[in-house]
């Protein structure tokens, strides 16, 4: 079942305007949610996030924050999986073909569930390999747009690869992978860009950084060199999806000594944990 401008219905009979502005300029916003146990994860924050994105197109909110809950509440049970993820999808709505913001038009709003596969035990134990591009993406990465191309190109160029994530670098620095967040290790202290226009403001991102406080994790935010990220002891990817990732190999080369790090042992760790008390409510 999916959610599409007030009517649950199987997705099947879901249709769209052509004339949508989402399908002809793709404009609009997107989240998305996990779900442990039919309980969605850290939902105040993704709502949050999703205003913010609103904000970012100035796009106003269709929905009250009680309003998202009860559709994301129903949307749950009205689905199979006990581990789902919801995505969001806003867009501007349907009108005639014009660069300009059209008035008098109701968003469209569609929801859909589909089932969240936490990362294979093998992926943890053995790790992910990732290469490095030059970040080509637009100037406001922490919008979460549904206009996603220059990400799959990106995210593409690591499936040819036969690797996990793409690793981006603009202007000499670290910014993101084209599908998650990005932690490295140096000196034996957890290191992450800053929250700014340049990367996405993940939820879970905010998780590992909690996370390092309450357990004395030496970290730090900080623009994070090229030369730094390839000279890692650890590189970690985070994401509603893929949780926290150890990257073992980047470009083809070891990262520290080839297999996951004390760091992410720690992080995952303490992630699984947490995440076992948000099921248990």
């Amino acid at each position: 079942m999916i959610y599409l401008n007030g009517k649950f219905l199987p997705i099947e009979q879901a249709t769209v305007s052509v004339l949508d502005r989402g399908f002809i300029f793709g404009d609009g916003v997107y989240e998305l949610i996990p779900v442990y146990s039919r309980k969605p994860f850290r939902l105040n924050e993704h709502l949050s996030r999703l205003q913010h994105s609103l904000d970012g197109i100035r796009l106003s909110n269709p929905h009250t924050e009680k309003e998202w809950t009860d559709l994301i509440i129903h949307m749950i049970k009205s689905n199979q999986y006990d581990d789902q993820y919801l995505y969001l999808h806003i867009t501007r709505g349907v009108a005639q073909r014009d660069h300009t913001f059209p008035h008098g038009v109701t968003p469209t709003v569609f929801i859909m569930s589909n089932p969240l596969l936490p990362p294979s035990e093998e992926l943890l134990i053995a790790g992910v390999t990732a290469i490095t591009a030059q970040d080509n993406r637009w100037g406001r990465c922490d919008i979460k747009t549904i206009s996603l191309l220059p990400n799959i190109l990106l995210r593409q160029l690591s499936a040819d690869e036969d690797a996990t994530e793409t690793i981006l670098l603009r202007d000499g620095f670290l910014t993101e992978g084209a599908a998650s967040n990005v932690f490295i290790v140096k000196n034996n202290q957890l290191l992450t860009p800053p929250k700014d226009h340049r990367i996405l403001p993940g939820t879970t991102y905010d998780v590992i950084l909690e996370l390092a406080v309450t357990h004395n994790i030496p970290h730090a935010i900080k623009d994070i060199s090229e030369s730094e990220l390839r000279a890692a002891q650890e590189i970690l990817l985070t994401s509603s999806t893929k949780e926290v990732l150890p990257v073992t190999q980047l470009n083809k080369q070891p990262v520290g000594n080839g297999v996951p790090g004390p760091i992410f042992q720690q992080l995952n760790q303490h992630y699984q944990t947490y995440k076992q008390m948000i099921m248990r409510g």
